[in-house]
């Protein structure tokens, strides 16, 4: 074949060619377009019926929803409150439980408190025994020896063996004090015949034994048993007496039985089954004194766990002085020993303000105090030891406290016992109410300041 005709063949093949893949073509896009139509067609139904289902579950949940949940609402309520329920019971039950023990816990209470009663009610009974059996017989009593506070033999001590020596009808014969300093003027009434303690031992070896029984008892010298030092103090005693031997009225007896009462577990009855107060003769005068000012006041103050000494306590101390000497002598009972574990405070003395320290050895300086306090025309001390005397001289008494909580029991007592004996007033006076207002007591510019 010639060429042309060749290249009208491969034209043609080619023109053919392109016509089948145009018609291959359309008819593709032909097809993808009823495709697409129907796939849309297909998703419209398929969302048409999920809307109608919807709308149609929308109705049914709407009619049939609540009559279904109901009951679901009611299991579950019932669930929760079942819960509750229980807890409650049980918390109920625990609680009851819990509550039969009271009684049985009321009951071991008051059982233990019983045993208590019954236990200190005995020990009261055995010594109202014991002091039956001391007070019976003809043997002489050594009665002491006494070391320990002024303050609880003048207001317990004291009364306590007047009551004894009346209760049991004992002649005074048969009682013998043994006491320190000169007190034993106190006991005048009570008995004749007394022994000094500094007589027998040296007030240094005085001091060291109630130092070192401080310091073993967690610093109280009160006697509650007789140490191996009364003892020998009792028998030196005997012999000055003139006595083989002697039973003995010993402080721990009283302490013992007045322990309760103390305690705030007995009635001020008890105490007065067990006491006798009336007022106390000022001592005879064994030496004489040098002159003392006129219409003086005697004052005593001295370092207290009811009068501590702090910067505030000693300022006020010092502007309480001076108030008073405005208007009359003081005369200052500070002895200078160290006899016990209460020290002195020291003032500085002035023409109206005068000190009877040169005056007093440690075998008179109680009786010293006495007498200068007899003659005084008030006391004006620290509320505790000497304090407790003063009123039951006749002379009316300021106790001067800052802190009240340890001479509750004691200030019921002395104002229930003044009142009955009707001599001196008595007047607690609590420095603690002013040091917290910043309140002073001076009269005027003019102080005495502790030294």
């Amino acid at each position: 074949m010639s060429g042309p005709v060749i290249a009208r063949l491969d034209r043609f093949a080619r023109q053919q060619k392109r016509a089948w893949f145009g018609r291959v073509r359309r008819g593709l896009k032909i097809a993808g377009h009823g495709a697409g139509k129907a796939i849309a067609a297909a998703r419209l139904a398929t969302s048409k019926r999920r809307a109608h289902a919807a709308r149609r579950g929308g109705r049914l949940v709407a009619l049939y929803g609540p009559r279904v949940r109901k009951p679901f609402k009611i299991l579950r309520e019932r669930l929760v409150n079942a819960v509750l329920a229980a807890r409650n019971l049980s918390r109920k039950a625990v609680l009851r439980l819990w509550g039969w023990r009271r009684p049985f816990v009321r009951w071991r209470r008051n059982r233990r408190r019983t045993e208590e009663k019954w236990a200190a009610l005995r020990v009261e009974l055995a010594l109202e025994r014991e002091i039956d059996a001391l007070a019976d017989g003809t043997d002489p009593i050594i009665v002491g020896p006494w070391l320990s506070e002024v303050g609880f033999e003048t207001l317990y001590w004291i009364p306590f063996v007047r009551w004894f020596r009346s209760a049991h009808h004992i002649k005074s014969d048969r009682l013998c004090v043994l006491t320190r300093g000169g007190a034993a003027a106190w006991y005048a009434d009570i008995t004749p015949h007394h022994v000094e303690i500094f007589d027998l031992v040296t007030p240094e070896a005085f001091a060291t034994y109630n130092n070192a029984k401080a310091e073993a008892t967690g610093g109280t010298v009160k006697q509650l048993g007789m140490s191996a030092f009364e003892r020998d103090l009792v028998d030196q005693a005997c012999g000055r007496w003139g006595v083989p031997r002697a039973r003995v009225l010993h402080p721990s007896l009283m302490y013992r039985l007045f322990q309760q009462f103390w305690a705030g577990n007995r009635p001020l009855s008890f105490l007065d089954e067990h006491t006798l107060y009336t007022t106390v003769a000022p001592p005879a005068a064994d030496r004489a004194l040098p002159p003392l000012p006129d219409d003086y006041v005697a004052v005593k103050f001295y370092a207290a766990q009811s009068l501590q000494d702090t910067p505030d306590t000693r300022r006020l101390l010092g502007e309480l002085l001076a108030a008073i000497s405005e208007t009359h002598p003081i005369v200052l009972l500070d002895t200078g020993l160290a006899l016990d574990d209460h020290g002195d405070y020291g003032f500085q003395t002035t023409k109206r303000v005068v000190s009877a320290r040169e005056w007093m050895t440690p075998r008179d300086n109680l009786a010293v105090q006495t007498r200068i306090i007899a003659g005084a025309r008030a006391f004006v001390g620290t509320c505790g030891g000497i304090a407790w005397l003063a009123p039951m001289l006749g002379i009316d008494t300021t106790a001067v406290m800052t802190d009240v909580r340890f001479l509750n029991v004691h200030l019921h007592v002395a104002r229930r016992v003044y009142r009955v004996l009707d001599r001196g007033r008595f007047t607690p006076f609590d420095l603690g109410a002013l040091a917290p207002l910043g309140l002073g007591l001076a009269a005027s510019a003019r102080s005495t300041e502790p030294a």
